[in-house]
């Protein structure tokens, strides 16, 4: 593989600050997941890098590990009002994996809260511990599993309505 991480791009009849605000709350997370991984989450809305909130899963739906049930507590690393957030995991598994996933929100229009705006999600696996990297099992999600999350992403905050041009 010659790349270690996958980035997709959606245009969304949404503003920037209404996608942020989705990507803020632990539960827009569940609401949007494509993967079938995430079975509900719990903790406050996230406001500063560093917030945490934790995630139940399920890692039945990708048929690849039996795994049962599990937590795991998403940690915010980047955090950018109503333009960029991204967050890593951690879990019960040592080392630490430390793959990351996130969003960046661009406004289309002249606005900064635009009615419109490109979101391009990112799963980067370029830091993972050198532990899982001679496993050889990344990426865990495919490029499509990010293409249908920002597909459900739309429909939850701008359903029925087109894509900007």
């Amino acid at each position: 593989m010659t790349t270690e991480r996958i980035e997709v791009q959606r245009a969304i009849s949404a503003s920037p600050s209404t996608i942020f605000g989705l990507l803020c709350e632990p539960a827009g997370h569940v609401a949007i997941d494509a993967s079938g991984m995430l079975m509900s989450a719990e903790g406050a809305r996230v406001a500063a890098v560093g917030d945490t909130f934790v995630v139940h899963m399920d890692r039945e739906a990708l048929n690849d590990y039996p795994l049962g049930l599990y937590d795991v507590t998403v940690t915010i690393e980047t955090f950018v009002e109503n333009r960029d957030i991204s967050w890593t995991i951690i879990g019960a598994i040592k080392p630490p994996i430390g793959h990351r996933y996130g969003y960046r929100i661009e406004p289309i229009g002249d606005t900064e809260d635009a009615a419109a705006s490109m979101v391009t999600s990112y799963y980067d696996w370029s830091t993972i511990d050198p532990y899982w990297r001679e496993r050889a099992i990344f990426p865990v999600l495919s490029e499509n599993a990010l293409r249908s999350t920002l597909g459900i992403l739309a429909r939850t905050v701008a359903p029925g309505l087109p894509r900007p041009v």
